[in-house]
């Protein structure tokens, strides 16, 4: 509580001292065990009403009432532009940082900064194997001769001992993806396919045609393209191929709103057969593996199916061509093995029924 000069003159004049001269208010104090302390003005601090000591009852001095106070302790202060006087936020000393982290810090801000060098680079190798038919689709045609089997081939290493083919009819043929993945996201940037042909300038042989992708706008010229390869009677000839490379097609084809000219047309998957037959003589029945070891094929730096899609995608960022044409070369291996794998499967299938019909004269 404050009190003004006026009260305190009246209280000293019933206590005797009505002619005690007037006193200046004293420095902040605070009674001694006083429940609260007086509370300074927003003005001076030094400024602060006195409170009475409500226990004094008998006359006393000035001096003999101030030595009965108790200093209030003060806080250190700071001005504030808005409020006035504000206490002053004390900080704990920042814990001392590591000397050896330190002069690493300096040494690396002061580091000259090297400029960069220019990378000297060659021009890009962007050739494509074949030749440009339509605005990004290339068409690769090679031509390996050799005799064309002049019998029906007997479909019995598929389970269908009682139906056979042409051999002219049958279309060996293989994609290179995307990915593997599937669904409408993945896509054939190349399809290869090989057939038994009699060309009149080169005479018998098996035909390699593959159509490559280096834009993603010649999708539609490559579907009808491959399209016009197909016949009512042609036979499609694949490893795994019922299982993926036909179903990626045929939706492609209804993607690009184009009528599916392959659900129409026998499919002879020789991935089965090849299992059934081999399964246990060697690790696995990858078509590497049955060239190697079945064929005596050796492939000389060969790239991976895996690889193919990285690839095709480093071509269209403006890379290098080089893998891509890896990528053609492995593509068509697949559809030449194909074709001596048929022959194998047929050889064999007819050695097997020769030695059980010889069994059972016996």
């Amino acid at each position: 509580m404050s009190i003004s000069l006026d009260k305190l003159k009246a209280l000293r004049k019933q206590a005797g001292l009505a002619t005690a001269a007037p006193v200046e208010p004293a420095a902040p104090m605070a009674f001694v065990g006083a429940a609260s302390a007086a509370k300074p003005a927003m003005g001076d601090p030094a400024a602060l009403p006195v409170a009475p000591d409500a226990s004094v009852s008998s006359p006393a001095s000035d001096t003999a009432v101030a030595s009965r106070l108790t200093p209030l302790p003060q806080k250190p202060k700071t001005e504030s532009s808005v409020f006035g006087w504000v206490d002053q936020i004390q900080h704990k000393p920042a814990a001392p940082q590591d000397g050896a982290a330190l002069r690493r810090l300096l040494a690396t801000r002061n580091r000259a900064i090297a400029p960069a060098q220019p990378v000297e680079r060659g021009p890009v190798d962007r050739d494509l194997p074949g030749t440009e038919i339509a605005p990004g689709l290339h068409l690769i045609e090679a031509f390996i001769p050799q005799a064309i089997p002049t019998q029906a081939l007997s479909l019995a290493f598929s389970k269908r001992p009682e139906e056979s083919v042409a051999p002219q009819d049958l279309l060996f043929f293989d994609t290179e993806t995307t990915g593997l993945a599937g669904g409408t996201g993945t896509r054939a940037f190349m399809i290869g396919a090989a057939d038994w042909h009699h060309d009149a300038a080169r005479g018998e042989g098996l035909r390699v045609r593959q159509l490559l992708m280096s834009t993603m706008g010649a999708e539609s010229a490559m579907l009808e393209l491959f399209a016009s390869w197909l016949a009512p009677t042609t036979v499609l000839s694949s490893y795994n191929g019922r299982c993926y490379d036909a179903p990626l097609l045929k939706t492609r084809y209804r993607l690009a709103r184009r009528g599916d000219p392959i659900s129409a047309l026998d499919h002879v998957d020789l991935l089965f057969p090849t299992r059934r037959r081999y399964r246990g003589t060697w690790e696995n029945c990858r078509l590497a593996t049955i060239e190697r070891q079945l064929l005596l094929i050796a492939r000389e730096d060969d790239l991976p199916g895996s690889e193919a899609p990285a690839a095709w995608l480093s071509y269209l960022r403006g890379g290098s061509a080089r893998n891509l044409r890896r990528v053609g070369e492995h593509n068509h291996q697949d559809v030449v093995t194909l074709a001596q794998l048929f022959l194998r499967l047929v050889q064999a299938e007819a050695d097997e029924r020769a030695e059980l019909a010889l069994e059972a004269e016996r």
